[in-house]
């Protein structure tokens, strides 16, 4: 699934292309942290990773409601935005554990706020602003 990462990203689209691509090897129970400044691409990749999971409704970005469930596609698909959440106790009120346990998809943005709360095993993936557009690389995990 990552052997094509790092990768340059000329637009949106090749963004949405690339969250495709991740989308259609996702498997269940993974868990994808989306790293990067704001208008960095996060909702962008994640539109793409929802839709090759056979969502066709909109994408919306999760940053108000804190986790949109998309649901009916190959997997379902759990899109948290931890940026406004305050603390581990919210996140945990929230049913962190329990989307983790449904077996579906779950897609991290600002993953960086709560890292120990994500499980071993995420893919972390960090979308950085180039002159030219992004680059998208796999990175370690803060917590080692």
């Amino acid at each position: 699934m990552l052997e094509f990462l790092p990768t340059h990203l000329a637009d949106p689209a090749a963004t949405d292309l690339l969250g495709e691509s991740l989308g259609k090897a996702a498997l269940a129970g993974g868990v994808i942290a989306l790293v990067g400044d704001l208008g960095s691409g996060k909702t962008t990749m994640a539109q793409g990773i929802v839709r090759s999971l056979g969502y066709q409704n909109e994408v919306t970005s999760p940053t108000f409601s804190l986790v949109q469930e998309y649901r009916g596609g190959r997997l379902d698909i759990f899109h948290f935005d931890f940026y406004r959440v305050e603390s581990d106790h919210e996140l945990l009120d929230l049913g962190w554990d329990d989307y983790l346990e449904q077996g579906g998809l779950v897609i991290v943005e600002w993953p960086a706020l709560f890292p120990h709360l994500l499980p071993e095993g995420t893919i972390w993936i960090q979308l950085t602003h180039e002159n030219d557009g992004r680059l998208a690389e796999i990175i370690p995990s803060p917590c080692g």
